[in-house]
């Protein structure tokens, strides 16, 4: 199906063992290969998402990236206090 530019939707069945085929030209456009691990993301009300795995494990790296930077900044102003002395 062709939608807005940059935007895609596309329909696959459920097999009998609970497998669909991504079609080619979404596997195409979004570089998927056999082998590459793919992420799906669940809401019960909003639907399924399915997120290749490099893309995910990019932003989650980011996420932890700052969460780390964070840490350090938190125990830096820890340790600049317990340095003073009263």
């Amino acid at each position: 199906m062709k939608g807005p530019k940059g935007k895609h939707a596309w329909t696959a069945k459920v097999g009998e063992k609970g497998q669909i085929v991504i079609p080619k030209e979404a596997r195409d456009i979004f570089d998927i290969n056999p082998g590459d691990t793919l992420l799906l993301l669940g809401d019960e009300k909003r639907g399924l998402a399915i997120v290749k795995g490099d893309k995910f494990a990019e932003l989650f790296s980011l996420v932890l990236d700052t969460q780390d930077m964070e840490g350090r900044n938190d125990n830096s102003d820890t340790n600049d206090q317990s340095d003073k002395k009263v």
